[in-house]
């Protein structure tokens, strides 16, 4: 059976343990829920408003005021927060393309 797309608690090998009143797993479950809704659309566009509450989901990770570098789950929660951020805004300028180009079609006609 093959694992739900976008969610870490799922992984056993990807169990993070948040110091912070467990922050980290707030933010998985809507981050899972936007991801699988992500997948489920098929355009850039319909992708792009899913993709930006995505990216408020993660900034709220990477804005995290109890960051301990010298923390492992820490530095795990960084390192997939800024790669998910990198991902999702390439989603949004995507989907701004998509956008974009739907608009110029229709001035062409």
């Amino acid at each position: 059976m093959p694992k739900k797309a976008g969610t870490l608690k799922n992984n056993p090998q990807a169990n993070i343990q948040c110091p912070t009143e467990g922050l980290f797993h707030q933010q998985e479950e809507e981050i899972g829920r936007l991801t699988q809704v992500i997948n489920q659309v098929q355009t850039a566009a319909q992708k792009k408003p899913y993709a930006q509450a995505l990216i408020d989901a993660v900034d709220v990770l990477l804005a995290c005021q109890s960051y301990d570098q010298e923390n492992l789950n820490c530095r795990l929660c960084r390192n997939i927060s800024q790669l998910r951020f990198k991902t999702y805004n390439l989603v949004v300028k995507a989907g701004g393309l998509d956008d974009s180009r739907r608009r110029s079609a229709k001035n062409d006609l």
